[in-house]
């Protein structure tokens, strides 16, 4: 068996992987706004916390890395804080949004290679960026199973 050279280019250009990051982040949105207002920070299933709740971490987590993108700073974020009404939640999402669009692509690739200290550790800035989006699609599929047991339907998880 012959080995190949590793590549030296990457899988996804910044840009790409932005683009992708973002169509994970209209998705979520999307199943916030699907919520009942009065569910949204209530409602749970099988002890977990209230998709509200865990979309503030996913917002938190996410401009947590949106500031790292363009910083090369991790501040913890006050995990306790974040939006209390669903209004509030979207308004905060949507401007982030625009903040990943404006900082994203510009992010200088060293960023993505070099190794970040973040409030649970030490990674390469690709994993911390990698473990945002992954985070997000875990707990977006916990908001799922909380729509459907409130009876909505959720939005098509492939129309990102």
């Amino acid at each position: 068996m012959t080995v190949s050279a590793l590549p030296t280019a990457p899988a996804l250009s910044i840009s790409d992987f932005v683009s992708h990051w973002q169509g994970h982040r209209a998705l979520t949105r999307r199943v916030i706004a699907a919520f009942p207002e009065e569910a949204l920070f209530t409602f749970s299933v099988g002890g977990m916390r209230p998709f509200g709740v865990q979309a503030t971490e996913i917002h938190l987590l996410s401009a947590m890395t949106v500031q790292a993108m363009d910083t090369g700073q991790w501040p913890e974020p006050d995990w306790a804080a974040g939006p209390a009404t669903q209004a509030e939640l979207l308004r905060e999402w949507d401007a982030l949004d625009e903040r990943l669009s404006q900082v994203g692509a510009g992010t200088d690739p060293a960023f993505f290679s070099a190794l970040h200290t973040l409030p649970w550790g030490n990674m390469p800035g690709w994993v911390a960026t990698i473990y945002a989006v992954d985070n997000e699609i875990h707990h977006r599929a916990q908001g799922y199973v909380y729509l459907r047991a409130l009876g909505v339907e959720p939005p098509a998880f492939y129309e990102r």
